[in-house]
């Protein structure tokens, strides 16, 4: 576990929601008011809500739609700028009309969003949960800018505003934490961490097709998830078939894919439970980046919580939830003949990989449901309102 623990256009219309409470009346009161233009459907967005939700909190929400309904939804084009600029003055005028909460939750990837959530909270404590930095996503992970460029220079701007403006910054990981303190020298009493964890409501085991195996990736086709790994380790095992579900950046790649690889760039998020249950195995992160080695993909919680059997980067990330050979098989990042290997291996044995799928079930049960991180969230909270 980890030590840190202890769209539519900016002219649309802003949304104040009340999401309810859970059914436990005996624990004190708690508001949170989700706040800004976060991505309202992204998982881990969707996840901290209804985990807060399930601890008997009350979420609202006053949210402007700027990401919502693009597929390529924060391409950071001169046109996602200027929704994004409508849509922060719009949050700084909005501190007479919120409704009352005791603490403001700005998610991701609302890092612009935190100098309006300071106006807005009028005293009242501002929460990050960034899940990325910006600068790290853009410049040094996708390319998308130079580094050392204005637009590069201007994303680090933002992130350092945002995490040092916080009242409280949750990363998802221990070795996330670590990296925004070594990078934007938040300091380490304002971190935690709570992990990502996957919608209860959706994933979670089901009866298995009988399918014949193959290895399920689904995902982003960008550099941090390793789509050469994969691909390279199905050249090396021609007798298996691979399966790629996504589109992005690199999905120019897959057109020298293998035969034994199929592609379907989209398939409708409430349907991912079902392709899980078929997989024989599910693909997590290969990329041995930087920022590969600090994060936990949505889709591993994912293929945890359906105990689908998960192969994925031995990194200092994936040791905080998992073991390698118990609970999920690691690999070393970028290693296509060890991927190759372990899933080989599952293919082979059926009896262990149905034993190592039971397994990673238990581990999402453990330190990753709802139920946990809903506490998790909540002790959070009260801790910041109470210091």
């Amino acid at each position: 576990m980890p030590s840190g623990w202890a769209s539519a256009s900016a002219s649309a219309r802003t949304s104040t929601r009340c999401s309810g409470s859970g059914a436990r009346p005996t624990v004190p009161p708690l508001r949170v008011l989700a706040f800004g233009t976060y991505q309202r459907d992204y998982p881990r967005n969707a996840q901290v809500r209804s985990a807060l939700q399930r601890a008997g909190a009350t979420v609202l929400e006053h949210h402007l739609s700027v990401w919502e309904g693009r597929r390529a939804a924060w391409s950071a084009g001169a046109t996602a700028v200027a929704r994004l600029a409508l849509a922060e003055a719009r949050l700084a005028l909005a501190s007479g009309r919120l409704p009352p909460a005791d603490v403001l939750l700005v998610g991701y990837p609302g890092h612009a969003d935190v100098p309006a959530a300071r106006l807005a909270a009028r005293g009242r404590p501002v929460v990050l949960d960034p899940l990325i930095s910006l600068h790290d996503t853009l410049v040094d992970d996708r390319g998308r800018f130079r580094p050392g460029s204005l637009a590069a220079r201007t994303l680090a701007a933002i992130d350092r505003a945002a995490l040092r403006g916080a009242d409280l910054v949750v990363a998802d990981t221990q070795a996330q934490a670590s990296f925004y303190a070594e990078r934007f020298g938040v300091a380490p009493e304002r971190l935690r961490v709570c992990f990502v964890g996957a919608e209860d409501r959706l994933f979670r085991p089901l009866q298995r097709p009988g399918r014949a195996f193959h290895a399920l990736f689904v995902g982003k086709l960008i550099p941090l998830h390793g789509l050469e790994t994969i691909l390279a380790a199905a050249r090396l095992a021609p007798e298996l078939p691979f399966r790629i579900v996504g589109s992005g950046q690199l999905a120019s790649v897959l057109r020298r894919r293998p035969p034994n690889v199929e592609h379907v760039p989209w398939v409708a998020y409430e349907r991912l439970p079902a392709l899980y249950a078929a997989a024989g195995c599910a693909l997590g992160i290969f990329g041995a980046s930087p920022k590969a080695l600090r994060v936990i993909p949505n889709k591993a919680y994912q293929a945890l919580a359906c105990a689908t059997p998960l192969v994925t980067a031995d990194s200092p990330a994936a040791r905080e939830l998992l073991r390698d050979g118990i609970d999920a098989l690691l690999v070393p990042p970028g290693d296509p003949g060890a991927l190759a290997a372990a899933v080989r291996r599952l293919a082979g044995d059926p009896p262990y990989a149905r034993s190592l799928g039971r397994a990673g079930r238990q581990a999402y049960e453990r330190l990753a449901s709802e139920e946990v991180l809903g506490a998790r969230w909540r002790s959070l909270l009260e801790e910041l309102l109470a210091s």
